[in-house]
Formats: structure tokens, sequence, C-alpha cells
């Protein structure tokens, strides 16, 4: 008798709980188009700004992909015709050669010192400010290369270290537009702002999907610019040491 008491008391209480949690509100729809309907001006205006800048990450990232697979391709072709034009001493022709791979990272580089030390060549003897010069002019190069390849790596940065907190402002401000609606409404239980802080939330999801993406690709890329780097430095050290025996040559000559 006691347990039958007991288990009707009990099923009182979760129905009065039921009630209380479910009253003065419909059942919340948790469709995209129905959350957007429910979001305030701000929320919406913070959804598409997150858009924006999702739309502008992972363009930098297949613009980025793109670039750095082609001077990728375009080097490892370039680095065994160089090296043959200059190992017999066709200056001219490794200069074309480098040329027909603008979009190659080194080819770039060697050209700037290939074509100064062709600048100071018909003199006949190769003094030490020739070298100087050519080293000069593959420094320069390479900063500017360095500059190309990172060329929309800051913004994506930018946008992986800034969109989570794009995404709380977003929440932070539909909670409040949800406590503004239910004073205005009187309306009182969880299912009343369940939605609403449903909709809120959803703009953090979105900065969060927004930057996991950029922090990882910014990563990636980086990575490959300073690889791109170490080549470059290597490919000017080779380039200086190939001028330094061709001085030496034209001594002894």
């Amino acid at each position: 008798m006691f347990v039958a008491n007991l288990a009707v008391h009990t099923l009182s209480h979760a129905t009065m709980t039921a009630t209380w949690i479910f009253q003065d509100a419909g059942t919340p729809q948790w469709d995209p188009l129905s959350l957007w309907r429910a979001m305030g001006w701000v929320a919406r205006a913070v959804v598409i700004v997150l858009f924006i800048m999702s739309g502008w990450s992972i363009g930098v990232m297949i613009d980025r992909w793109m670039a750095f697979n082609a001077a990728r391709k375009q080097s490892r072709s370039f680095a065994p015709a160089v090296a043959g034009a200059l190992r017999d001493g066709k200056i001219d022709e490794a200069i074309k050669v480098a040329e027909r791979n603008k979009k190659s990272h080194l080819a770039k580089v060697v050209t700037a010192g290939l074509m100064e030390f062709r600048a100071h060549q018909e003199s006949g003897e190769i003094p030490g400010e020739t070298i100087e010069a050519s080293k000069r002019a593959l420094e320069r190069t390479e900063a500017i290369v360095h500059a190309e390849l990172k060329r929309g790596l800051g913004g994506l940065a930018t946008i992986g270290s800034t969109a989570p907190f794009v995404g709380l402002f977003g929440t932070v401000m539909g909670i409040l537009h949800t406590f503004q609606e239910m004073s205005s409404s009187h309306a009182t239980g969880l299912a009343a702002v369940a939605g609403g802080i449903a909709e809120a939330l959803v703009t953090t999801a979105i900065g969060l999907l927004v930057a996991i993406p950029a922090v990882m690709m910014f990563n990636y890329l980086t990575g490959r610019v300073e690889a791109f780097d170490v080549e470059m430095d290597n490919s000017s050290s080779e380039l200086i040491d190939y001028f330094l025996k061709r001085r030496g040559i034209a001594r002894r000559a």
C-alpha cells in the first residue's frame, strides 16, 4: 500500500514538473530556417559576419593550396634542368629555364641571382663586388617571394583567433534577447527559453566551425612556407658557390 501511494505521489510530482517546463510555450523548432527566424537582428548580423569570414578563409586556403602545389611541381622540374645548364656553363640557358617556370619559388630566386651575375660578366674578370651584388639580389628576391607565399595567411590567423569570440558575442546577445522576450511575455519554464538559448548557441557553434579549419590550415600552410624558405636559402647558397667557382676559373684563365 505504501509503495502504491509513493508511486502515485511521484507520478503526480512528475506531471506537475512537466507541466511547469512546457507551459506557455510550444515545441521549439530546430531546423535552420526556424532558428534564423527566431534570432534577433544582432545574432543574424553575427551569423552573416561569420559566413563572410568563412568564405574569405576558404578562398585563401584554396588560393594558397593551388599556389604552393604549382610552386612545388614546377620546382621539381626546374631544379635538375637549371643544374644541368649551369654545369655546362650556359647561364643564358639557365635563365631561360627559370623564366619558363615563373610559378616556382626557386626559379624566381635563381633568376634574380643569375641576371645580376650576367650583368657584370662582360668585364671578363668577376670581382668580389659582383658576388656581393648577386648575393644582395638573391636576398631581396627571397624576401619578396617569402611575402608572396605568406599572402593571406595573416588574415587566416586573425579569423582563426577571433571567430570563436565573434560567435560568443552572438550567443551573449541572443541570450539577452531571450530574456527580454521572457520579460515582455511573462513566460516561465525551460521550454520558454529553450528555443532562444538554442539559437543563441548556434552562433558559437558556427564560430567554432569557422575557426577550427582556419587554425589548422594556417599551421599547415605556415609549415610549407618555412619549407620553401629553407629551399630558397639552400638554392641561394649553392648559386653563390657556383659564382665563386666561376670567379676562380676566370682568374686562372
